[in-house]
């Protein structure tokens, strides 16, 4: 399934750095598998004694051209837990209102969130909840680096400008995750996104 907006813009790279891009992604991903699974083996089991339900969060989440994919997380919430909330804080952060008058005020992951277990909370501070998506780096339906794959609800709001994020694949991470993750604004995140889409564009053109 793809979300399709009336007008796309996009952005195309060459086949080639497409072709590396992949080599890359998939060598390092298999190099570091035994960690991985490690590390996942051992969160699972602390998801497993904190709080009753599965062990994994799967969530639709739109891809490279508007592609709609099950992105894989290890659950760091309790099971059943109301989603409006983060929908709420998703639509004011995109719009660049004000959530609170505390100095974080442009964070849509509330700190103090009831519905986040005690594992929970120190999975998302770590980033340890994102190791399941080397799954989906594997299945080619994300990148090791790249734009985070947004919500679909998120992709009904997009302009054309912001379309333009959904050019390539997905990723684990990126620009704006290491400039302050949830502090920076969405038009900060797009910003910095598309900086980087050009700058690989211009580097590989030719």
């Amino acid at each position: 399934m793809a979300v399709q907006p009336a007008a796309i813009q996009t952005i195309c790279f060459k086949a080639h750095y497409l072709r590396a891009k992949r080599i890359l992604d998939l060598t390092f991903t298999l190099l570091i598998a035994p960690l991985i699974l490690l590390m996942g083996l051992l969160v699972a089991v602390c998801i497993k004694l904190d709080s009753k339900g599965p062990v994994f969060f799967r969530q639709k989440r739109i891809g490279q051209h508007g592609v709609e994919f099950e992105m894989l997380k290890f659950r760091s919430m309790y099971v059943n837990a109301n989603q409006n909330l983060h929908q709420e804080k998703i639509v004011k952060y995109m719009r660049g209102e004000r959530l609170s008058e505390e100095n974080e005020a442009m964070a849509y992951k509330a700190s103090n969130d009831p519905r986040i277990t005690r594992v929970g909370r120190f999975i998302r501070k770590t980033s340890l909840d994102e190791i399941p998506q080397f799954w989906n780096v594997l299945r080619g339906q994300m990148a090791l680096v790249g734009p985070r794959p947004p919500l679909p609800y998120e992709v009904e709001m997009y302009t054309r400008k912001e379309w333009a994020r959904l050019s390539g694949r997905p990723g684990l991470t990126g620009t704006w995750q290491v400039h302050g993750r949830s502090r920076v604004t969405f038009q900060d995140m797009v910003e910095m996104d598309l900086a980087v889409v050009a700058a690989k564009v211009i580097r590989h053109s030719g």
